[in-house]
């Protein structure tokens, strides 16, 4: 693979206006096709499983009960000034509300609390219910809108009026620029590290086109496919946070060819075959695990995936095809200038560690022999790969060998800290997000609350109990006797008159819970009753389904529940055969995993601690707690994989080539800091800042995902790859590399980084050429010259 990636980095750069051009249609015709097929407004939030009990109650009630099957909403009038909504004048205005809401878009039918008796106890409030015969997905874009508006007269003074219900519960979420602070924050961070704001740019550049690619693409779906807007924000987020990485990984590599004098065309072409492999493999691995989703069997999830993956792979064709096509563009421009900080921080990497020229190109050092000393008294190295004169470690060097000087205790630091950090997560509750969680100044959110105040929380989630009594030799009486078992089950405050269909011989009965949808006495409640479907059997003659909005949310918290351990198997035995296969090694996969189930543990405990018990939740607008949402670990555990594994290939690659040459393996752990440190952390902090930038965003779930995914780059890059990663391999030394001689000549060797590109490049290059050193490492028996780099 690098050797192909090379010559497609070659060919990208000499043919640069033509594959600028292919990419500018491509993103074209993904404009046409979502203008001329889909688009925003045919975004479907609904939440399904195909064959759950849940499910199969709602497809039969489209023929048997059509205006109980859609969505519905609520409508809350609220009397103020001491009056109550029973009052002659505020009754009037209230029938004429709801008059006027019997005519707005898609409404089947409009249920007054004065016939359903939904009226508080002190006659403050009153709850009317609006009902449609089609799901949330197939309301018109103005439906809603048009609803708040035909109520509105109702709402003067001595009067207050609020909608709400599960039509507005899984609204299309609005992230209000997040994308763009996301790139104002990755531009920064960019500049910084290049010391280059056109060098920054490219990999915006390049993302941005990837981005753009994948969600017109997506979109152009949504008139035959379900495609949820968390799905759209999701691709929108992961494509533009690995978008700007693998540019910075490549851009990176290129730029320190080119300050070590190699011409622009070939510094492109190996820069993709060498970071160019590890990113097809990152990206390969982010694909897998999102595409993994689809088994779990919840189209809503699977739609995530699918886009997810998609913009991942997009990413990966733009780093490998359009990023050097731009790289071409630049040319030499992008050469750091001569004297510049940039200039000498790519020349001291270049000239740091062993057999390599010294930060002034005037020297060479060795790892290899006794204590060897420049001419110039800069950086000494000696056998044991530690410096004895100089100060050209860099900050990451610097750190990787104060957390290496006493590994265990790092290790115990760790382990103690993450694990306080996850703690929490032993009492996650999970469950659908609904309006209980949406914002606080919002309609839906004051209805939710006002009703569970005023009515009860199991107003905001009633249950729906589908009872076929085709066999019963009553109907009625059949149907009226379950009602009345219902009623008798703890936690039912009340059960509504049983509604039948007598040529389909079934009823429907609305059950109102005592507890609100999301608490676990709601599931409770929904799993005896399903348990009882036997009793309730002998008893009565008729079979019984349990479905509504609660009761579908706790059959998904279901599935996922289930498929969540399979699947984290799955991710954690696929990450320890891809590293195996990588770095030949059993102790360095081992690591890795036991991390990356540190990192999820701590990012989950995390997120529990910020939306389910309210720590520092104010920080990023969260006003109340609640439950974690059913998507969020299995979307974590795939998205967090790719991305760990990415920063895991970068950084420890260059660990293992540094061991190979030398035998060292201390000085190979703190070579690895410094060849890769730095650039890793810029794709932490900018993986991190793209995640954190849809923190402002007004769905629940969507905040949740982006802090998680936030706080999970953060812990992973900073507190395991960057600190337990080199403690482990420093502890472990010598046995960190060690394979079983059978094993190793079964496994086939990856090259995942190029390093027999390197070597091959390394052996051609003439005896007067400086070495170019790229992040996998450096030629085997590199050559170094005695003259000053061309580059300086």
């Amino acid at each position: 693979m690098p050797a192909f990636l090379h010559r497609l980095g070659r060919l990208a750069f000499r043919r640069r206006r033509r594959m600028l051009a292919l990419w500018l249609a491509l993103v074209a015709a993904a404009v046409v096709c979502m203008t001329a097929f889909g688009g925003t407004g045919k975004l479907d939030n609904t939440f399904s499983i195909p064959g759950s009990e849940s499910q199969r109650a709602l497809d039969r009630m489209k023929t048997d009960f059509p205006t109980f099957s859609g969505t519905s909403a609520q409508i809350v009038f609220t009397a103020t000034d001491s009056r109550k909504v029973t009052d002659p004048a505020d009754s009037t205005r209230i029938r004429a509300a709801l008059d006027a809401a019997g005519s707005s878009p898609q409404v089947a039918k409009v249920v007054s609390p004065f016939d359903a008796h939904t009226i508080s106890a002190d006659g403050t409030t009153a709850v009317a219910q609006v009902r449609y015969e089609v799901p949330q997905s197939a309301l018109e874009p103005n439906a809603l809108d048009a609803l708040k508006s035909a109520v509105a007269g109702a709402n003067q003074q001595g009067m207050r009026v609020d909608v709400g219900g599960s039509a507005f519960g899984n609204a299309p979420s609005e992230s209000h620029g997040s994308d763009i602070i996301g790139i104002g924050v990755a531009l920064v961070i960019l500049t910084l590290t290049f010391g280059s704001l056109l060098t920054a740019g490219i990999p915006v550049v390049t993302a941005l086109f990837g981005v753009a690619t994948a969600i017109f693409g997506a979109l152009s779906l949504t008139g035959t496919v379900s495609i949820s807007s968390t799905a759209q924000s999701l691709a929108l987020m992961i494509g533009l946070a690995v978008g700007i990485d693998y540019a910075l990984f490549i851009v990176s590599r290129h730029r320190f060819h080119l300050a070590h004098g190699m011409e622009p065309e070939e510094s492109a072409a190996l820069a993709v075959g060498t970071a160019g492999s590890a990113v097809v493999f990152a990206g390969l691995t982010v694909v897998i695990a999102m595409t993994g989703l689809t088994v779990v069997g919840i189209p809503y999830l699977t739609a995530m995936g699918l886009a997810a993956a998609g913009a991942v792979l997009i990413a990966v064709l733009v780093a490998t095809t359009l990023l050097p096509a731009i790289l071409g563009f630049a040319s030499a421009r992008l050469t750091p200038r001569p004297g510049s900080r940039a200039m000498r921080r790519e020349r001291a990497v270049g000239g740091a560690g062993e057999n390599a020229l010294d930060a002034t190109g005037a020297n060479v050092v060795s790892g290899s022999g006794e204590n060897v000393v420049s001419g110039t008294g800069e950086n000494v190295v000696s056998r044991t790969g530690e410096r004895v004169m100089g100060s050209a470690a860099n900050a990451a060097e610097r750190w990787f060998r104060l957390v290496t000087r006493r590994p265990l205790l790092t290790l115990v630091a760790v382990v103690a800290s993450v694990g306080a950090l996850a703690w929490p997560a032993h009492d996650m509750r999970l469950a659908l997000p609904d309006n209980g969680t949406a914002p606080s100044s919002s309609s839906q959110r004051i209805a939710f609350d006002t009703v569970g105040e005023k009515l009860g929380p199991g107003f905001n989630g009633p249950l729906l109990v589908l009872a076929d009594t085709s066999h019963s030799s009553d109907p009625t009486t059949a149907a009226q006797r379950v009602a009345a078992t219902i009623g008798a089950l703890p936690d039912v405050a009340t059960v509504g008159k049983p509604v039948a269909n007598p040529a389909t011989h079934t009823a429907l009965i609305q059950v109102i819970p005592h507890s609100a949808p999301s608490d676990p006495a709601t599931k409770t409640l929904v799993n005896t009753i399903r348990d009882d479907r036997a009793a309730i059997l002998r008893n009565t003659g008729a079979t019984v389904q349990v479905t509504g909005s609660t009761a579908v949310s706790v059959d998904v918290a279901a599935k996922l529940n289930s498929a969540l351990i399979p699947f984290a198997a799955v991710v954690i035995g696929l990450s320890l055969l891809l590293l195996l296969l990588v770095f030949r090694s059993l102790v360095v996969p081992l690591k890795a995993a036991a991390g990356f189930l540190l990192s999820i543990a701590a990012t989950l405990g995390a997120a529990v601690g910020v939306f389910q018990l309210g720590h520092l939740g104010k920080l990023i607008g969260v006003d109340t707690t609640g439950p974690v949402s059913s998507f969020l670990p299995i979307i974590l555990l795939a998205v967090l994989f790719g991305l760990a594994m990415d920063y895991e290939v970068f950084l420890v690659s260059r660990m293992r080539e540094s061991y190979l040459r030398t035998g060292n393996p201390l000085g190979a752990v703190h070579s690895g800091a410094r060849h890769s440190g730095r650039v890793v952390t810029a794709a932490a902090l900018i993986m991190t800042s793209v995640f954190a930038a849809f923190l402002t965003s007004d769905s629940t779930m969507l905040k949740q995902i982006a802090f998680a995914l936030a706080a999970g780059v953060l812990l992973d890059a900073f507190v395991i790859r960057m600190t337990f990663v080199p403690a482990a391999l420093a502890l472990t030394r010598h046995a960190a590399w060690w394979l079983p001689k059978w094993l190793e000549r079964r496994l086939p060797d990856l090259d995942i980084e190029g390093d027999r590109l390197d070597h091959a490049h390394a052996a051609a290059l003439p005896e007067s050429a400086p070495l170019p050193r790229t992040g996998a490492g450096d030629a085997e028996g590199a050559r170094a010259s005695a003259t000053p780099s061309t580059a300086d």
